[in-house]
């Protein structure tokens, strides 16, 4: 839309309708309002890259790294947050969440799986765990915060 608006705006300096000043105060404006309607996980930084969105989608989804090795799927989030955390903003608060979230629901897949009764609870917590995952990989595939998870205590703030 942006591209779209400054050539439109160009082809009419070209063809004299309005004058360098006026083009010029256009151009600015037409930069600005595309730059403040921005949403805050459209703010793009490479990262690796990739399109922030995507890497945003890709830190939610590298908690299931646990199906190939069960230790990755803690190890791949926190390597990913730590390397980038500093560089952009969107990384720090996607991350702590993810991390708050993993030892949430270990805390509580562990204290439902000791008790009998609650052996069957900790299985809904998983599969609660897997679809959370992914609905939180979708939400920021789009550029949506999907903060925090829900039943997440926040122990790194």
């Amino acid at each position: 839309m942006k591209y779209e608006n400054l050539k439109i705006l160009s082809e009419l300096r070209n063809n004299g309708s309005i004058t360098e000043e006026e083009y010029q105060r256009e151009k600015e404006k037409i930069l600005n309002q595309e730059t403040r309607n921005e949403p805050f996980y459209n703010n793009i930084k490479p990262l690796f890259g990739l399109p922030q969105n995507t890497f945003l989608m890709l830190l939610h989804l590298s908690q299931l790294c646990f199906i190939i090795i069960p230790v990755l799927g803690i190890i791949a989030p926190i390597a990913l947050w730590l390397l980038f955390k500093d560089i952009n903003p969107a990384v720090d608060s996607q991350g702590k969440d993810i991390l708050n979230f993993i030892i949430s629901y270990t805390i509580y897949t562990i204290v439902l799986a000791i008790t009998l009764i609650g052996a069957p609870l900790a299985i809904i917590v998983g599969i609660a765990y897997l679809v959370l995952v992914i609905i939180a990989s979708i939400n920021a595939s789009k550029g949506n915060a999907y903060s925090p998870y829900p039943l997440t205590i926040k122990f790194i703030k």
